[in-house]
């Protein structure tokens, strides 16, 4: 059993890992720990209804709009969970009015999250606390979005500390199998789903705060996603740009409230369900500059720097 070593002013203490007693307790906590899912906006535990065989532990939507079918498994995970989650990803296409309904129950939902009920794309994720490395070996020819999440869990006291690893294959030298149905976005895809001039706007504003997180030496990896494009270390966002309709957009900071406020004040609005403080751009007056201290803040939060 792995040991998690926590060195603070007072010592070093030796935490033992501390696996979930059941997997209902596992998918309690996964979904009263949201952040843990970043971008998901969670509907509902234990789908029932239907004619699905089983039962999804977890509906959401993404960010992007995409339904995603959550699978957690209190133990080592391997290939043959794919087929299990197929069934469900399939149900999920031909039932979209079911989703829809879980959708409009919720009170606090985002306000900005673009739905197309009549064409909903499918991510499936999977989340266990170790997942064999030959499972990637399927998930890549499935022509669905697939995450593998490896969730580990240390408990000191009333805290839980959690360690989240997303699997990912290394890229091997040989000649990659087209998938259709996964889309890439870049530049030409924003162009051709949105404003074309607010487009170019949105891509230079990627670009200046590329150069402010490389002129900081921030670890942070461009992520360019259907509706935003994030700054992530990891698994998590820090900050971003995000679209908001087809022709504006705007900076998003993984900050409270008041600490994003208190920072700068004219955030446009608190988007709660993402935990994101929102600051409309002005192509013609914004500057990156003026949000630096935003986007250290963000940084820091998300780090510990």
């Amino acid at each position: 059993m792995a040991n998690l070593f926590w060195k603070t002013p007072k010592g070093v203490s030796a935490l033992l890992a501390t696996p979930f007693k059941s997997e209902e307790e596992f998918e309690k906590i996964i979904f009263e720990s949201s952040e843990v899912l970043e971008d998901i906006f969670l509907l509902k535990r234990q789908v029932r209804g239907g004619a699905k065989p089983g039962i999804p532990d977890i509906l959401g939507l993404d960010s992007d709009g995409n339904i995603c079918i959550i699978e957690l498994k209190n133990t080592t995970v391997d290939a043959s969970i794919i087929p299990q989650v197929l069934q469900y990803a399939f149900w999920a296409e031909r039932n979209p009015d079911s989703i829809k309904s879980l959708w409009l129950e919720k009170e606090e939902r985002p306000d900005d999250l673009e739905i197309s009920w009549d064409n909903l794309q499918v991510r499936i994720i999977i989340i266990a606390p170790s997942i064999l490395r030959s499972t990637l070996g399927l998930v890549n020819k499935i022509n669905y979005t697939v995450d593998l999440i490896e969730l580990k869990r240390w408990v000191e006291g009333d805290s839980q500390f959690m360690l989240v690893n997303k699997l990912e294959e290394v890229e091997k030298v040989s000649k990659a199998k087209p998938v259709s149905g996964l889309q890439h976005y870049d530049e030409m895809f924003y162009k051709g789903h949105y404003n074309s001039k607010s487009a170019e706007h949105f891509i230079r504003y990627i670009r200046e705060v590329e150069k402010l997180v490389h002129s900081e030496k921030w670890p942070l990896e461009t992520k360019f996603n259907k509706s935003y494009c994030g700054f992530k270390a990891g698994f998590f966002n820090a900050f971003g740009i995000k679209w908001i309709g087809s022709k504006t957009f705007a900076f998003f900071f993984k900050l409270p409230n008041k600490e994003a406020e208190r920072i700068k004040k004219g955030m446009t609005k608190y988007e709660t369900p993402w935990k994101e403080a929102v600051y409309y751009i002005d192509p013609t007056k914004t500057k990156v500059v003026d949000f630096k201290p935003l986007f250290e803040a963000a940084f820091k939060r998300l780090t510990g720097d």
